[in-house]
């Protein structure tokens, strides 16, 4: 299929901006004047010079990096990797290299996209000093590819302008009903609230501020959430259930569960996933799950009721409430305390890194985190020993399971900080027999 070149973006900008709709997840866009509402930009201080060279590998792409522009975070409720890009953090055109942070974009996306993943663009930021060309834009379409559309299964368009919607249609003709279908555009914060636990997005201040300053317009203000954000749902949960699953402590769920240190969840799951049908469902623990199903499923474990899975219907939601379990726990399987260890992990010699997790689980460990985390590993093992099938490698499953076992305080965790993690976790699986002996 040839694509047409994309039409001069001035010649259809319209005179007046839309109304912005109100209605949630619309389709919608908020009235724009980038220059009055921005003033001087994002605060950012401008380079001194220009991006020079060229890489295809992270240290080569270390000067694009340090924007962070894009972020990897944790799951969403449909336990899909969540990939975050900020236009306020893009430097002025003048500085800016667009043609390597393209790379650096798909060098990113390329660790993810062979697992279901959602994409969320906080566009307020954006003005004419650091707005790319509408031609960069139409490369980047094409460069990304069915490789990077095929598991991408939402895009979430945050605080979009006219901008936004101008651009859509110029590219229109050539986006796919279907892919069409994944791009959402989301007005307010509490909106985006809806799909993912925004306590785990990296929002920068302004686009918070900017969020703010939105809904102080609205006529009716949506009600404050306990967390504080707009719209936030239908209130606090349980915490105080003796049968309380997620969103505790491991030595909560040891003192309710007979001083058993191994969580109902996870035996559940796990007993349910260890069966050669679900062992070898191919893209185990990568894909997704409806997001109300697995809402439903940790209510049912949370009021300790039965959940009653099957085959194989129920192999990648019970896969998604692993994954949300560990994500959800108050403080991390691998403990806040062992988060800069693991970032350091990198500057082990090779020789000596099997040697290091070693002592990291066995002596640092707290013993029932050690005990979930080996009940954990040796199920992952039979899982790996189906890659064949499955395609779940060790290194695939560290890309899924690091972020969910190690994370710092506040939730917030750098793209610099994925590699170790991942490296570590990937080595741990790789030396299960070495390291779990006790």
């Amino acid at each position: 299929m040839v694509l047409p070149h994309p039409p001069d973006l001035q010649e259809l900008l319209p005179a007046t901006a839309e109304d912005y709709l109100e209605s949630p997840v619309s389709d919608g866009t908020i009235e724009e004047n980038f220059e009055a509402e921005l003033g001087g930009g994002c605060g950012l201080e401008e380079e001194e010079e220009a991006v020079e060279g060229e890489g295809d590998d992270k240290e080569g792409f270390r000067d694009i990096a340090k924007h962070g522009i894009v972020d990897i975070v944790g799951d969403d409720t449909c336990g899909r990797k969540v990939v975050v890009v900020s236009a306020c953090k893009l430097p002025s055109n003048k500085l800016f290299n667009h043609e390597k942070f393209l790379k650096y974009l798909m060098f990113t996306l390329d660790q993810y996209v062979e697992q279901d993943y959602s994409l969320v663009y906080f566009h307020h930021g954006l003005n004419s000093k650091n707005k790319p060309p509408v031609s960069w834009l139409w490369s980047a379409y094409k460069a990304l590819d069915r490789k990077y559309k095929k598991n991408l299964k939402a895009l979430y368009l945050v605080h979009p302008t006219n901008f936004i919607r101008v651009v859509y249609n110029v590219f229109k003709p050539a986006i796919s009903a279907k892919f069409g279908r994944k791009v959402l555009y989301v007005n307010y914060l509490h909106e985006l609230q809806q799909h993912l636990p925004l306590s785990q997005l990296p929002i920068p201040p302004r686009v918070l501020q900017h969020d703010q300053q939105l809904l102080a317009k609205l006529k009716s203000p949506p009600n404050k959430s306990p967390s504080g954000v707009a719209g936030g749902g239908a209130g606090v949960e349980e915490k105080d259930r003796p049968t309380q699953q997620f969103g505790v402590s491991l030595q909560y769920i040891k003192e309710h569960n007979h001083e058993d240190p191994i969580p109902p969840v996870l035996k559940d799951c796990i007993t349910f996933l260890d069966h050669p049908d679900a062992l070898e469902t191919e893209g185990l623990f990568r894909r997704s799950s409806s997001a109300a199903v697995v809402k439903g499923v940790q209510e049912k474990f949370n009021t300790g009721q039965d959940v009653d899975f099957q085959l194989p219907a129920d192999v990648h939601t019970a896969a998604v409430i692993i994954k949300t379990f560990l994500r959800e726990l108050s403080e991390p399987l691998l403990t806040f305390d062992l988060y800069d260890e693991v970032l350091q992990f990198q500057s082990v010699s090779k020789s000596e890194r099997a040697g290091n997790i070693k002592q990291i689980v066995l002596e640092r460990l707290p013993e029932d985190n050690y005990l979930v985390l080996k009940f954990i590993v040796n199920f992952l093992s039979k899982v790996m020993d189906r890659s064949d099938l499955n395609k779940m490698t060790a290194s695939n499953l560290a890309v899924v399971f690091g972020p969910n076992l190690v994370r710092p305080r506040g939730g917030h965790m750098s793209l610099n900080a994925i590699a170790p993690i991942n490296l570590f976790v990937e080595l741990m699986l790789q030396h299960h027999h070495q390291i779990f002996v006790l």
